[in-house]
C-alpha cells in the first residue's frame, strides 16, 4: 500500500516538475526573445518582439481564446464528473450554426447566443443518455457526436442559404472601460467583446464551483470514487447528466461567441471551428482540470495562433505554411513533454446506480 502511495506521490511531483520545468522554460525563453528584440530591433527577434507587445496580439489572442476556453471548460465538467466529453468539437460547430440561424431569423444577436446555447446543449444532453443510460462508449459517442455537427450544420446551411457558409449577420460589438481601453498593452483587456468577459466570469464560476460548493465535491467523487458517493445517498447518475449538461451550456456559450464575433458561420471543409474543440481537450489536459490552468493554457495556444497570423503578413522570411502550423506543433510538443496528466480514477468507466 504505501509502494503505491509512494508512486501516485512521485508521479504527482514529476508531473508538477515537468510543468513548472516547461513554464520556468517559456517564461525565460520570452523574456530572452524581448532583450534581444530592444538589442537588435531590426533583426527577426526584434521583430517577434514586436509582435509579442503589440496590443493587437493580446487582442486577438483574448478574441481567439473564447471558444477554445469555454470548450476546455465544459469539457473538464464531464471528464471530473467520469464522462470523457471529446465531442466537444461538434457542439462548437452545432452551436456556431445555430447561433447564426436565429441571430438572421430574428435580427437579435443574444437571441441567436441563446439559440446557440440550446443547440448545444440538446446536443449534450443526447450524448449523455446516450453514454449514460444505455451504456455506449463515450468515446464512440463523442466522435458521433462531432461526425453528426460535421455533416449537420453545413447540410442545413447548404439547405436553407444555398452553401455552406451563411450569410454574414449583426456581430457582438465591443465593450470600452473609459481610461483603462488608453493602458498600452493591457488596454485590450479593456477594450472587447462581451464574451470575452463572460469567459472569464465562467472561468471564475467554474473554480468556485469545484473549489467551494457541494456539487463541485459531488462531481469529483462521481469521476474518482462513485461507489462512495452512492453510498453518500448522492446519485451519480444525476450529477453525470448535470455535469454533462454543463459542459454542453460551455461550450455553446464558446461556438456561440466564435461565429458571432465574426457575424458568420463557416461550413467549408473542417468548418470555422477547425479543431478547436480538440485543443481545448488538450488545454483542461495541460491545466490538469483546473479551470484557471486550463485558461492560460488556452491563451497559450491562442497567442501562438494570433502571433503567427501577424508573422504570416511580416515577409520574415519563413514560409507562412510553416508558420501556420506553429500552435498545432506547440500542441504535439506539450503532449510530448509535459508528462501524463492525472485523470479522474472513473473516467470513462459506467456506473450501474442503486436505486
Amino acid at each position: 500500500m504505501s509502494d503505491a502511495a509512494g508512486d501516485g506521490e512521485g508521479g504527482f511531483v514529476e508531473r508538477y516538475s515537468t510543468r513548472a520545468l516547461f513554464a520556468g522554460t517559456t517564461v525565460a525563453a520570452v523574456v530572452a526573445l524581448l532583450v534581444a528584440g530592444l538589442l537588435f530591433p531590426d533583426s527577426l527577434a526584434g521583430t517577434l518582439a514586436a509582435v509579442l507587445t503589440s496590443e493587437n496580439t493580446l487582442a486577438a489572442a483574448l478574441r481567439l481564446s473564447v471558444p477554445i476556453a469555454f470548450a476546455a471548460l465544459g469539457g473538464i465538467f464531464a471528464e471530473k464528473s467520469g464522462v470523457i466529453n471529446i465531442g466537444l468539437e461538434g457542439l462548437l460547430i452545432i452551436s456556431a450554426f445555430g447561433a447564426v440561424y436565429v441571430t438572421e431569423v430574428t435580427g437579435g444577436v443574444w437571441v441567436g447566443f441563446v439559440a446557440g446555447v440550446v443547440a448545444s446543449t440538446l446536443l449534450a444532453a443526447l450524448f449523455a443518455v446516450v453514454t449514460i443510460k444505455f451504456r455506449a462508449d463515450q468515446i464512440i459517442a463523442g466522435l458521433a457526436v462531432w461526425l453528426i455537427a460535421l455533416g449537420l450544420a453545413p447540410f442545413a446551411s447548404q439547405v436553407i442559404y444555398n452553401s455552406p457558409n451563411t450569410p454574414t449577420v449583426q456581430t457582438m460589438g465591443s465593450i470600452a472601460v473609459p481610461v483603462l481601453e488608453d493602458l498600452p498593452f493591457f488596454g485590450a483587456l479593456f477594450s472587447a467583446s462581451p464574451t470575452v468577459y463572460l469567459l472569464f466570469l465562467a472561468v471564475f464560476c467554474s473554480w468556485y464551483v469545484f473549489e467551494r460548493t457541494a456539487f463541485g465535491r459531488w462531481i469529483r467523487a462521481s469521476g474518482e470514487n462513485p461507489k462512495a458517493l452512492d453510498t453518500a445517498g448522492v446519485s451519480v447518475t444525476h450529477v453525470r447528466y448535470a455535469a454533462v449538461i454543463i459542459s454542453g451550456v460551455l461550450a455553446g456559450m464558446g461556438g456561440a461567441a466564435l461565429s458571432l464575433d465574426l457575424g458568420q458561420f463557416t461550413g467549408n471543409g473542417p468548418t470555422m471551428v477547425n479543431g478547436k474543440g480538440f485543443i481545448a481537450i488538450v488545454a483542461y489536459l495541460f491545466g490538469n482540470y483546473n479551470p484557471v490552468g486550463a485558461f492560460l493554457s488556452t491563451m497559450l495556444f491562442a497567442g501562438l495562433d494570433a502571433v503567427q497570423t501577424v508573422l504570416q503578413l511580416q515577409g520574415i522570411g519563413v514560409p507562412r505554411q510553416l508558420i501556420r502550423i506553429t500552435p498545432f506543433v506547440v500542441v504535439i510538443i506539450v503532449l510530448a513533454l509535459v508528462g501524463r496528466t492525472q485523470l479522474p480514477e472513473a473516467a470513462g468507466d459506467h456506473y450501474e446506480t442503486e436505486e
